[in-house]
């Protein structure tokens, strides 16, 4: 997979899932790149933007096309780019972990987000376009995000972005290798292992609004993440924003 992609530099955009989502039809390679110094319309998850200073963090997406993902499988390669992400950011700093589905945290801030978009072809996944911002050397935020951190603020020093990019990118080609291969219950093992909060008692935000103590026990298979009560009990099962952490 290494001879099948493309890298794209933009000085600025709107947004490097949107550029991609427009131009795909023109990027017939396993992994095309697009990363930018800054975006004007950068996204977070459902409403949410995306807080990044012009040419202090690395604001990317990358358009996979894994082949043989079932639509329903579709998870599997959310885990496996978060375990690409966290592979990276390891080589860096110690306390990396996976906030279900697929932040990156550094103990409890967050360090990485990340947006999937899916097209399907069929009963598969055509194609997988994975968006992802990493605060690098971003030292004051000022929007209202509760939890922010950089690399550099962990670090004391600036990280080179471009040496992260790479890193990044060579970890993404080994893991989306390990889809295309089957390797899929070695991802979902190291996945379940690297989750935030795993078998921790903490608060989680029901849908009702109300703040009740669980277990972090398992994410299954298609992505849902299992909470159980503390004091025992049948395992609760959550949809991606159904339930909120409470950090």
């Amino acid at each position: 997979m290494s001879d099948e992609i493309k890298t794209f530099y933009l000085p600025q955009t709107d947004s490097t899932n949107d550029f991609l989502r427009r131009s795909q039809q023109d990027m017939p390679e396993k992994i095309t790149v697009v990363w930018t110094d800054y975006q004007t319309a950068g996204r977070g998850c459902g409403t949410n933007v995306w807080e990044s200073e012009a040419g202090k963090n690395l604001t990317l997406s990358m358009l996979l096309r894994p082949e043989g993902v079932p639509a329903r499988d579709q998870f599997i390669v959310s885990m496996a780019n978060a375990l690409a992400l966290k592979q990276t950011l390891d080589a860096y700093t110690d306390g990396v972990t996976i906030k279900w589905p697929n932040d990156i945290y550094w103990n409890d801030r967050k360090l990485c987000g990340t947006l999937i978009e899916t097209t399907l072809r069929g009963s598969c996944v055509g194609s997988f376009i994975v968006g992802t911002g990493i605060n690098v050397n971003q030292q004051v935020f000022r929007s209202d995000a509760p939890n922010p951190v950089s690399l550099c603020q962990i670090l004391g020093h600036e990280a080179d972005r471009e040496a992260l990019l790479e890193q990044l990118i060579g970890a993404t080609v080994t893991y989306m290798n390990k889809v295309e291969h089957g390797e899929w219950e070695e991802l979902r093992r190291d996945y379940r292992a690297a989750l935030y909060r795993r078998g921790e008692v903490h608060g989680y935000r029901m849908p009702d609004g109300t703040t009740t103590a669980l277990i972090l026990t398992d994410v299954e298979d298609d992505g849902h993440l299992l909470l159980t009560p503390p004091d025992g009990g049948s395992p609760l099962r959550f949809g991606f924003k159904e339930v909120q952490f409470v950090i």
